[in-house]
């Protein structure tokens, strides 16, 4: 297995931008975790299936093929062969992903993959469960946190980015909301490893987030130039 870095964190922290970008400059692969629950997410959507009924949702996650590839310099999600990298960030996607993250057989599918491209190589992997249950030998587990009102604002320009007009007081309730479901759920809730490094994103810019890491790798791994 490759060195592995778990990235942790709630909704908006600033994770996926922040791994994205340590991946790139140690050369490691980025895996969005999150991406791949919302990609299933999207299959849902698009079948119209009721998020209750577990087993169809869980045979669509088995049935879900997940790639990703680096476009001029973005990282673009294919699901079933199809970019869908705008449409899984949509605010109907980002309302559903928890309960169908939450559902146990959907994880076990997703975990495995996870752990499937961490044998290969170096990677930056980023999710809720990374440092607790998809690598628990993880060699470096971050966990990126930030207030909800700076989470919230994050989320409002991602949500201006592909056109969305959502409130600002709208997204914070959404967010408490899924925090609420995501630390609470049976299978592989939100939660800080006891050996993960914190990071308080809420008054740090893009830049610091990243160098804080960067950092902490150059300490054990002081060859491994960006």
């Amino acid at each position: 297995m490759g060195i592995v870095i778990a990235i942790d964190g709630p909704a908006g922290a600033g994770k996926s931008s922040t791994a994205r970008e340590v991946a790139r400059r140690l050369g490691f692969t980025y895996v969005d975790t999150g991406a791949m629950y919302r990609a299933v997410t999207y299959l849902v959507l698009q079948n119209k299936v009721d998020v209750r009924d577990e087993q169809a949702v869980i045979q669509l996650a088995a049935q879900a093929d997940i790639q990703f590839q680096w476009q001029a310099g973005e990282l673009h999600t294919y699901l079933n062969g199809k970019d869908v990298s705008r449409e899984i960030r949509s605010a109907e996607v980002a309302n559903l992903v928890s309960p169908i993250s939450a559902i146990g057989g959907v994880r076990e599918i997703m975990v495995e993959r996870q752990r499937e491209m961490g044998r290969s190589s170096n990677i930056v992997m980023e999710g809720r469960d990374i440092g607790t249950r998809v690598f628990p030998g993880a060699e470096f587990k971050i966990y990126l946190d930030a207030d909800v009102a700076t989470r919230a604002k994050r989320r409002l320009k991602d949500y201006e980015q592909i056109g969305q007009a959502i409130p600002l007081e709208q997204i914070m309730a959404e967010i408490k909301h899924r925090d609420e479901i995501d630390s609470s759920r049976q299978h592989s809730p939100l939660k800080q490893a006891a050996d993960a490094i914190v990071i308080d994103t809420s008054n740090l810019s893009f830049e610091e987030q990243v160098a804080k890491i960067i950092a902490l790798i150059r300490q054990k791994y002081p060859d491994n130039k960006d």
